[in-house]
């Protein structure tokens, strides 16, 4: 394309020496001469431990692409061997020592520094492991987090880049650093792709410039080159281009105006510098095809608005204002049944930036009170450890307040123990007494709360030194709010609890005082220091016959929904009409994937994902009008048209590794989830075998009413006609975080995870009624 016309000519003059060179990973990544992942590349034999009794020696090793980490085993199967690989991308953290349930039981019989153990993201069981020497140790845990934050850091066509080459390797299965054609065929099926066979060998044929069969390095640049070329990108700077070879600045502005992006001369001269490669078009201040698809691979093009990956809300509210990221049963890593409790659940959901976490705490055999789902076959974590766990991670993602929600079944005696514990351990984090020595009208703010922990549970009445249940069974908040699982499993179980409670815990108890629920009238009247906790079943009921009053509610008090207590599965309610109601403390199985855990996490991801989202005006003032079962003409309705023209997507992943010839058959849908009438899901068609570049050019239509509760929602499946579509990746986020015009979408796993390099390529359009912004014509693809 950049070959027409002489003004071409200059750019064509790019230096090809970097592009001649053989690709090393390492290199890319800037670790080659890193001591730390060499030692990880030559591989260690560690002992991998499950239990004191279950200890097996196996060898780790880092393979040659920098990001994926061999476990050696026995076992020989193609989904064993799978499961013995790891990516640094699937690595939540590093624990140091004898953090974990089964290395903490060989504390004092093994040298803790030789210790270390990976979590992962998502459900997959963290590797406990015990080094020879703990400076092995430490050069595995420094080479991980290294590697994790270069990758992180690379830019879209580096990973790009990264991944095609970790493929080129593993084709080229003689690795004499040429390729051929059935190498080259091996290579496509694995990204994804199921060329056209007469296409594919006259790319080949082009490509082989030295006509021996076999690709050399250059040779295998070019054709990658090929492959990873973006039509649809050209295209877009074709119709921006006044000679179809470079973009002036006044182009480069017109297009940035188009975007909805600040159009001054002075940001499309810094696009310039910064993605503009080619040194003749750079100090001409020009742009070619090639800077522009590097500007709009990059972040700075992303779907989300970068503004917003900032603390960029008013934190000085109290904290009613805010919808605040919560779990459930956090202390759970499956169902609620028979699953193991662990500490690892708190630190997944605290990187995440939860900040409500539950602990359901019963007495323990040794005087120690323990946490697990009460009379259930769950496995029970010591209450220390998950003190111990919450004190080092409660701050790494979010500066803000920490709720812990305390289930406390325990009796006196372990309830002193469980105050003590919190007092030691947390320090002078645990908030203790109101800031500034006394309680106010209203809850302090999340800005006058940094850096704290809050207590939620029963308090003793000073006066009458009673604590607010209207049950004598139980110091549950989620049993007195009605109806719960555990409430029933109790009175089966035959074993009473005692309501009384420790006055050291109950001093600690300061702004989420739990009480049961008497009526909105009666909650007017107490201190907005009182919450109580709904059942999910119970909060629908209120939003839909109650709607105005519960939201008028939630704009003074904080309110904490959580599961029925028939999800023994630990499946996930519907949040957005929870949030639609003002609630607050929405708390979800974060241990469970799917949508419900996707619109968490796409509601809580602007604002630098801190776990505090502050909610619209219309939902702040204590007389509110704002009913989410009836919006039309009310607050919060801007009725909007948006269109989205789906374009095409970008590396999707393989879903059957074990079927080296199944490719996937992509669709696209696109759903609104907001108050009920804006609720809306539209698809494209679907494309036969390509994973790799599929193209749709499908334009989607949406009406939308309440625009500022609105999540927009990108789901990607694998088409089936005979089974349900497979679930390849997603990506939610709010409706105004959104930026208009072209852009990439980022695709997640279902674990929330990064599934890069996967992308959607879009264009999105916004029209509101009465707007004067003249809406902009996408190219047509």
């Amino acid at each position: 394309m950049l070959g027409r016309g002489k003004k071409a000519n200059p750019v064509q003059n790019e230096d090809k020496t970097a592009e001649s060179k053989p690709h090393d990973p390492l290199r890319n990544l800037g670790v080659l001469d890193d001591a730390d992942v060499q030692l990880m590349l030559q591989g260690s034999t560690m002992v991998k431990v499950r239990s004191s009794r279950w200890q097996k020696r196996r060898g780790l090793r880092l393979l040659e692409d920098g990001v994926t980490v061999w476990c050696e085993s026995s076992k020989s199967s193609r989904r064993a061997k799978a499961q013995q690989s790891f990516s640094v991308m699937e690595v939540e953290c590093v624990r140091e020592g004898c953090q974990s349930e089964a290395l903490r039981k060989l504390a004092g019989s093994v040298p803790e520094g030789q210790c270390f153990t990976v979590v992962f993201k998502g459900a997959r069981k963290s590797l406990d492991l015990r080094c020879p020497s703990e400076q092995e140790a430490q050069s595995w845990i420094h080479g991980i987090r290294t590697l994790q934050e270069r990758v992180s850091n690379m830019t879209q066509k580096e990973k790009l880049d990264h991944w095609i080459r970790s493929y080129l390797r593993r084709a080229d299965q003689n690795q004499d650093g040429k390729m051929s054609y059935e190498e080259v065929k091996c290579l496509l099926q694995m990204i994804n792709i199921d060329l056209n066979e007469q296409y594919a060998r006259a790319l080949f044929k082009k490509c082989d410039r030295s006509a021996d069969g076999r690709l050399d390095h250059v040779e295998i640049e070019e054709f990658c080159r090929e492959l990873l070329r973006r039509p649809e990108l050209d295209k877009v700077f074709l119709h921006y281009s006044g000679n179809g070879c470079v973009l002036s600045t006044l182009e480069l502005r017109e297009f940035l105006g188009d975007q909805g992006e600040d159009a001054s001369l002075i940001h499309a001269q810094s696009l310039i510098l910064t993605y503009e490669l080619n040194e003749w078009a750079q100090k001409n201040q020009f742009m070619t095809a090639n800077g522009f698809t590097m500007y709009m691979l990059s972040r700075e093009n992303d779907v989300l608005n970068p503004d917003h990956s900032d603390v960029y809300q008013d934190m000085t509210q109290p904290l009613a204002h805010y919808f605040i990221s919560s779990s459930h049963n956090t202390y759970l890593t499956k169902d609620q049944v028979t699953s193991a409790s662990s500490t690892e659940p708190y630190i997944r959901a605290l990187n995440q930036g939860c900040r409500c976490v539950e602990l359901d705490c019963w007495d323990g055999d040794k005087g120690e009170p323990v946490i697990y789902h009460g009379h259930t076959l769950t496995s029970k974590v010591l209450f220390k450890e998950v003190i111990e766990t919450i004190a080092e991670y409660a701050f790494k993602a979010s500066p803000y307040p920490l709720i812990l929600s305390l289930e406390n079944h325990c009796s006196l005696e372990q309830q002193d123990i469980m105050a003590k514990h919190l007092r030691t351990i947390l320090g002078d984090k645990l908030l203790t007494k109101p800031l500034n020595g006394q309680l106010l009208k209203t809850l302090p703010s999340p800005e006058e709360l940094k850096w704290r922990i809050l207590v939620k549970d029963k308090k003793e009445n000073v006066h009458s030194g009673k604590t607010d249940s209207s049950s004598s069974s139980s110091s549950s908040s989620e049993d007195e709010a009605g109806g719960g699982s555990k409430s029933k499993a109790k009175k089966d179980s035959g074993k009473v609890v005692s309501s009384k409670l420790s006055p050291q815990l109950s001093s600690l108890v300061v702004y989420c005082r739990s009480v049961p629920f008497r009526g909105f009238d009666y909650a007017a009247k107490k201190p907005p220091t009182e919450m109580s906790s709904f059942s999910e079943s119970e909060a629908l009921r209120h939003i839909k016959d109650s709607g105005k009053l519960f939201v008028r509610h939630n704009s003074r008090q904080l309110s904490r929904i959580y599961p029925s207590g028939q999800r023994l599965q630990s499946s996930n309610y519907d949040p957005q009409e929870m949030w639609n109601g003002g609630c607050q403390i929405v708390a979800l199985n974060f241990q469970t994937p799917g949508e419900q855990m996707d619109l968490n996490q796409g509601r809580f991801l602007p604002n630098s994902r801190c776990g505090y989202v502050l909610k619209p005006s219309y939902m702040r003032s204590s007389d509110s009008s704002f009913n989410p079962e009836n919006t039309g003409g009310g607050p919060g309705y801007i009725p909007t048209l948006l269109t989205i023209r789906v374009i095409s997507a970008q590396q999707l992943p393989k879903l059957d590794t074990d079927k080296p010839n199944s490719i996937v058959d992509p669709l696209v849908w696109v759903e609104i989830h907001g108050v009920p009438i804006d609720n809306a899901r539209e698809k494209t068609h679907h494309i036969d075998n390509n994973g790799f570049n599929p193209r749709w050019d499908c334009n989607l239509h949406f009406q939308v009413q309440v625009p500022e509760l609105a999540l927009v929602r990108f789901v990607v499946e694998d088409h089936d006609y005979t089974s349900k579509n497979d679930f390849v990746g997603q990506f939610t986020l709010p409706f105004f975080s959104m930026r208009t015009g072209y852009r990439h979408v980022h695709l997640l796993k279902a674990d929330g995870s990064s599934l890069s390099p996967a992308t959607l390529f879009v264009h999105i359009k916004v029209t509101r009624k009465g707007s004067p912004v003249k809406p902009v014509s996408p190219v047509q693809h």
